[in-house]
């Protein structure tokens, strides 16, 4: 799962920090279809203004149609005049062209409106982006005014976009510089003044794109104890207003921090108390209201999530789930409690919902990601006893609406028909532990998914229902996926092969039997309640055809052999021997046969150990 995660980091050319404002989406690049509708909509303002001015550079193509900037601002319509050239705008920030801070400011406003959707740079031009890289520190360095300072940053932004020209900006005192301007340099330093919180944004931007670009950064934010300071101004943020986008940027350079340093990771669970602190974030940015212990309040009159709240949300679980990565085994009480507080945050966070429907799968797969970090023990708090007055899903008097979220995201993702490992298997894998250790769970998970059988005249994998679409699951190409997707059904039958067989057939279900060693039947080792399954009617009575390979009703076929002779029985006998003779011989099959443990082995050798088991049997008898 980390290392979806990962991947889903450098998926596009945009760094990290461009994806970033709280207003667009994060980690993810910029959906085509909505580039194609932003050039035409500046198609039709071109033709209704007149003409403007043609974007130089290799980013020329895109910018033409970017329309937003990474702040989600609207790119400035301007006239024909073209802005200065790299070469001008060098010149300007080392004072070589007079002016001062307002030349400076002109002449950055012009190369950021220019650049903004450039990700590609000229190779020529290196040098002089290197130049132009330090003359900005240079000018950071000094007080200059707050609307200069995030012209600067937002050159800076778009400069750190080429891993190349980062070497003289990875130095302990340029880190230093942008930290200082972020807001990371002191701890009595409180968030008063509204007019600085713009460079604070743009600042947390370039460390966003310098960390993520630079491993010298990496490292130095480490020397430079950054995760500290951030944790710090996260709790600066704590109730306050108008600081959403700070938080945001905050929370993603704690995730990027964790996810690229593993000594960060570990300062951040061991010594920050970062799961307190980014659980606070995540309870905050939901505005969590609790009723009793572990339980939040449900207001179904409730407004979906502002864009930005979700953001803060997605980015307190991506950063949370890195710092979780190794909480399998809870050895204190104190811990237990956490992971119980975060469990009911993120059941809040399943019956949240987002401003837009893409949004709200967002927030709910990074949440379904961390709760697979969670303590199985802890997870029975996603159910709560259900009162009188609700009348959300219910089963034994439980409140099963987070499960029944789990089952709806689960289905989604199977009908989307691809990238089912990186999309699919976190969801399947929580509900299978989730199965395996509470009851009341599995039982009702099994009520929707494996309903009594009634109907048997199809095959388990041919229908619509969530049955058949995971028994398809069953005999996917990708390991994982068919893995997964087998254990889930098998745990939700109680580990018994008799049971899964009626529900998937023997052929869809021999892969996961064999694995288990539990091709001669039997059960797994874990321990389940008693209680029995009850066949339906319709199923008794259709059971005796029911072919127990495909799983489902076969009317009797002819057998062919009785109309044959003795002497054409032994001859069609003798050749299909002599034809399995020669496969086997020439090595293109390998007769296999059942060990008495359940396991394969091949024939011969799965015959002896048959018979000195049933010797010996005999013998003790």
């Amino acid at each position: 799962m980390e290392s979806s995660l990962r991947n889903s980091l450098t998926t596009g050319q945009q760094p990290i920090g461009e994806l970033g404002s709280a207003r667009r989406r994060p980690l993810q690049p910029m959906a085509r279809g909505r580039c194609l509708a932003v050039r035409a909509g500046s198609a039709e303002r071109r033709a209704r203004q007149g003409p403007r001015v043609v974007v130089r550079g290799r980013g020329a193509a895109a910018a033409g149609g970017a329309g937003r900037d990474g702040t989600g601002r609207s790119v400035m319509e301007r006239g024909a005049e073209p802005g200065p050239e790299l070469g001008a705008v060098l010149e300007a920030v080392e004072g070589r062209g007079g002016g001062g801070a307002e030349a400076v400011e002109r002449v950055l406003a012009w190369y950021n409106e220019e650049n903004r959707a450039t990700f590609r740079f000229d190779p020529a031009d290196e040098d002089k982006r290197k130049k132009l890289c330090e003359g900005i520190l240079n000018i950071l360095e000094k007080d200059t005014k707050t609307s200069c300072q995030v012209a600067c940053l937002e050159a800076l932004r778009i400069l750190s976009r080429d891993k190349k020209v980062l070497v003289p900006v990875t130095t302990k005192r340029n880190m230093q510089i942008l930290m200082k301007l972020a807001k990371l340099d002191t701890v009595e330093d409180p968030l008063e003044r509204v007019s600085e919180f713009p460079v604070i944004v743009e600042a947390l931007k370039c460390l966003c794109n310098i960390i993520f670009n630079s491993s010298v950064a990496q490292k130095l934010s480490l020397e430079l104890n950054l995760a500290a300071m951030l944790c710090n101004l996260l709790q600066k943020c704590k109730d306050r207003q108008l600081v959403d986008d700070i938080k945001c940027f905050d929370l993603r350079l704690l995730f990027l921090l964790s996810l690229l340093h593993t000594d960060i990771r570990a300062q951040l669970r061991q010594e920050l108390q970062g799961v307190q602190v980014l659980t606070q974030a995540l309870e905050s940015s939901l505005s969590v209201r609790w009723t009793e212990e572990y339980k939040a309040a449900e207001d179904r009159d409730r407004l979906p999530l502002s864009l930005q709240e979700t953001d803060c949300a997605i980015e307190a679980l991506k950063a949370l789930f890195n710092v979780t990565l190794d909480s399998w085994n809870v050895h204190s009480k104190n811990e237990s409690h956490q992971f119980r507080y975060m469990a009911a945050i993120l059941r809040h966070c399943l019956l949240t919902t987002g401003p837009t429907e893409e949004k709200t799968e967002e927030l709910h797969s990074n949440a379904i990601n961390l709760l697979s970090n969670v303590p199985v023990s802890c997870l029975d708090v996603l159910i709560n006893p259900s009162s009188q007055e609700e009348t959300d899903i219910k089963y034994n008097g439980m409140n099963m609406g987070a499960i029944q979220i789990l089952l709806d995201f689960m289905e989604k993702r199977i009908d989307k028909g691809s990238s089912y490992r990186e999309g699919l298997t976190p969801v399947l894998s929580l509900l299978t532990e989730c199965c395996r250790t509470h009851r009341n769970i599995r039982k009702f998970i099994k009520a929707q998914v494996l309903p009594p059988l009634r109907d048997v005249s199809n095959r388990p994998e041919v229908g619509t229902t969530v049955r058949n679409k995971l028994v398809r699951l069953m005999t996917h190409v990708d390991l994982g996926v068919k893995q997964i997707a087998a254990e889930f059904l098998f745990v939700l039958c109680k580990e018994r092969v008799d049971s899964l067989l009626k529900y998937t057939g023997y052929g869809n279900a021999a892969g996961l039997l064999a694995a288990r060693g539990l091709l001669a039947g039997g059960r797994g080792d874990h321990w389940y309640s008693d209680d029995e399954d009850t066949d339906t009617e319709e199923y008794k009575s259709a059971k005796p055809n029911i072919n127990l390979i495909t799983g489902h009703l076969e009317e009797p076929m002819p057998n062919p052999m009785d109309e044959m002779t003795e002497e054409q029985k032994e001859y069609e006998a003798m050749k299909l021997v002599n034809m399995f003779d020669k496969l086997s011989r020439d090595e293109l099959i390998k007769p296999m046969g059942v060990r008495p443990d359940g396991t394969m082995a091949p024939l011969e050798e799965a015959v002896s150990q048959y018979h000195t088991s049933k010797q010996e049997s005999s013998d003790s008898d």
